[in-house]
């Protein structure tokens, strides 16, 4: 589903990736992991273009993807991203913020995508909130309408960057079971995360990342276990105290 190979990132003299070869397959769920500051994010932002890569290569479905706008319009029509901090639209209802993007850019008739809209809503347990707005909601809620709205993009990849990481620990496990759904589904996705038992329990595979590089990477149990490095001995002994 996705291929990434030789791909360098440098903000300035600040190089945050330094090399990844990196491929998910398709319905298969990934977790990348690692301090912070060792480019997992970039990474995420890179594998849509958010980021424009000094070098490498970024295919999806063995297509080969460059910084054309046409290319990068057509690219994140098929990866849905699930932002840290929501980023929804404060003057749009939960409704048309779910959707803002498919009626722009799929040009999807305003029938069917309200049903589609009303579908998603329903899946994220937010039915209820269709004609709420952003600022009535709690963090949690806020971010299971973000998971919506990308999915009424209809992707056929799904990047997670920190999904939970700004949540109150109560709401982290409503936002958690979206995704365990979204996983039994199989939605391909790359999950970047601290949540462990997540990783544990839902990913196929864990890359392990640090100073801009993969240091490890395996099944996700297995690895979770018993990691061969010493520097993702150190993380995990860390994360999971």
């Amino acid at each position: 589903m996705i291929e990434i190979r030789g791909l360098q990132k440098s903000f300035g003299e600040l190089k945050v990736l330094k090399g990844i070869d990196f491929a998910v397959s398709s319905g298969e769920v990934v977790c990348l992991i690692g301090p912070s500051g060792s480019g997992k994010s970039t990474l995420l932002r890179c594998i849509n273009l958010l980021d424009t890569p000094n070098q490498g290569e970024i295919s999806l479905e063995g297509k080969s993807y460059q910084t054309l706008p046409k290319e990068v319009k057509e690219l994140r029509s098929e990866v849905g991203m699930v932002f840290q901090h929501f980023n929804l639209f404060p003057h749009l209802n939960v409704l048309e913020n779910v959707m803002l993007a498919p009626a722009k850019v799929r040009q999807l008739e305003d029938g069917p995508l309200r049903e589609l809209a009303t579908k998603l809503l329903r899946e994220v347990g937010l039915a209820d909130k269709a004609a709420a707005y952003p600022g009535n909601l709690s963090g949690g809620q806020k971010q299971r309408v973000a998971i919506a709205r990308a999915l009424a993009m209809q992707p056929k990849v799904m990047l997670f960057d920190e999904p939970t990481s700004a949540l109150d620990p109560e709401v982290v496990g409503e936002v958690l079971a979206v995704m365990k759904q979204l996983a039994k589904g199989g939605m391909t996705m790359v999950v970047v995360t601290h949540e462990m038992g997540f990783a544990r329990e839902v990913a196929d595979r864990v890359v392990f990342m640090a100073d801009g590089k993969i240091v490890e990477e395996g099944p996700a149990r297995e690895f979770l276990a018993n990691p061969q490095t010493e520097r993702a001995k150190a993380f995990l002994g860390s994360e999971l105290k």
